[in-house]
């Protein structure tokens, strides 16, 4: 299966804290429209059925990420630069 960018889901889920927040504040049909489009994105980032295991999946992938360290452009991937 494909992996998400780390950058990506970092996005999704800064927007989806954000969404959360505005709905919380005021609840209406356009933070609830908006809250629910971040989730199915987040949703279909991480093909997860839910957004709190799509919130579980990200937080797997941006730890992995962490751990393997950054990747600069226009350096060698480092599961290549091996062989």
């Amino acid at each position: 299966m494909l992996e998400a960018d780390p950058m990506v889901l970092r996005t999704l889920l800064a927007r989806y804290a954000e969404a959360r927040f505005a709905y919380a504040l005021s609840v209406n049909a356009r933070t609830a429209e908006a809250l629910d489009e971040v989730a199915d994105a987040l949703c279909a980032a991480t093909a997860s059925a839910t957004v709190e295991e799509a919130i579980a999946a990200a937080d797997m992938v941006l730890e992995s990420a962490r751990n393997v360290g950054p990747v600069l452009v226009g350096s060698p991937r480092p599961e290549l630069a091996a062989s």
